[in-house]
């Protein structure tokens, strides 16, 4: 599966609504950031986030958490 097509070169998007961190090389948490882009509309709302440094860690020191 490739990662979202805005995100190609993110590995970890965020989702700031729930505040749930997404990790695009995980095949199960790719599905569900996908499902959540098609049902909830997050890019139109601009309630997506992506992270810098890319990890993990940053994510976490942001506020967000593990799906």
């Amino acid at each position: 599966m490739a990662r979202p097509a805005r995100f190609p070169d993110n590995r970890f998007v965020g989702t700031r609504d729930d505040m749930v961190v997404y990790d695009c090389d995980d095949v199960d948490q790719l599905t569900r950031l996908e499902e959540r882009l098609a049902e909830d509309g997050l890019l139109a709302a601009n309630l997506l986030q992506t992270f810098g440094p890319d990890t993990v860690t940053e994510a976490r020191n942001r506020g967000f958490s593990a799906p």
